[in-house]
């Protein structure tokens, strides 16, 4: 892989793709993570693993590594499948290496609750995952799922979940550093919070056309919010960018 931004390099290992998208020492810290192809398309065949390069799929798993907490929709985990281990035997031992947890928490955002508790989601799991729900889930769902996960409701009636409380949520339980994989709708609730700290996309060289989602997907007239590109690497025709707030 090569560097292009912001200073030139060639064969960029794991350590200086680390050192390159390091978030910083303190605070709460959101990041997104998405593929798209070059004309604008989030999945392929209704799947974003579809249009995953090798070069994509190595530094997926490389912010893996930095996050407290991997944030994701209950639509993604549906669509996607987060069954079982999320990270590597090497991911696991970096993390462990530097007195971090051995993996981050799996926490998903479900705003009914819509899962079921027997699901291979929660029997497969190497630990304990956290649910994120609505005020209008139902309480028997909340029952239920609290024998196989930690499950938080948010104060707020209705059916919306405030990006905000997820964040101070996630910070009360020690997780600062958010890597979410979406799906679009959360993502887009996220970016309308202005809660979007770094956005990482990778341009797959691939041509998709047809009806697929953008990366975000949601209310119209959302406003626009400014970001600024920090890196961008490219391997075999993929580009791979990430944007921050300024």
């Amino acid at each position: 892989m090569r560097r292009l931004l912001p200073t030139p390099g060639q064969d960029i290992d794991d350590a200086g793709l680390l050192e390159a998208y390091a978030p910083p020492g303190s605070g709460s810290f959101v990041r997104f993570n998405f593929v798209s192809s070059i004309d604008g398309a989030a999945t392929l065949g209704g799947l974003s693993g579809a249009l995953g390069t090798a070069a994509d799929k190595r530094l997926f798993m490389l912010l893996r590594r930095q996050a407290d907490v991997i944030l994701v929709g209950a639509g993604t985990v549906r669509a996607e499948g987060y069954e079982g281990e999320l990270l590597d035997e090497a991911s696991r031992a970096w993390r462990l290496e530097r007195g971090m947890p051995e993996r981050p928490v799996l926490a998903v955002v479900s705003g009914r609750l819509d899962l079921r508790a027997d699901g291979e989601l929660f029997t497969q799991s190497p630990a304990r995952i956290l649910l994120l729900g609505s005020g209008s889930a139902a309480p028997s769902k909340i029952t239920e799922l609290g024998t196989v996960a930690d499950v938080i409701a948010s104060p707020a009636p209705g059916p919306g979940i405030d990006p905000r409380w997820i964040i101070d949520t996630l910070r009360a339980r020690g997780l600062s550093m958010v890597h979410s994989e979406g799906g679009p709708t959360l993502f887009d609730d996220f970016a309308r919070a202005g809660a979007v700290d770094s956005l990482c996309v990778t341009y797959s060289p691939t041509l998709v056309g047809g009806d697929a989602p953008r990366i975000a997907h949601g209310h119209p007239g959302a406003g626009q919010h400014a970001m600024a590109l920090r890196v961008l690497f490219e391997e075999d025709g993929a580009l791979l960018a990430e944007y921050r707030r300024p």
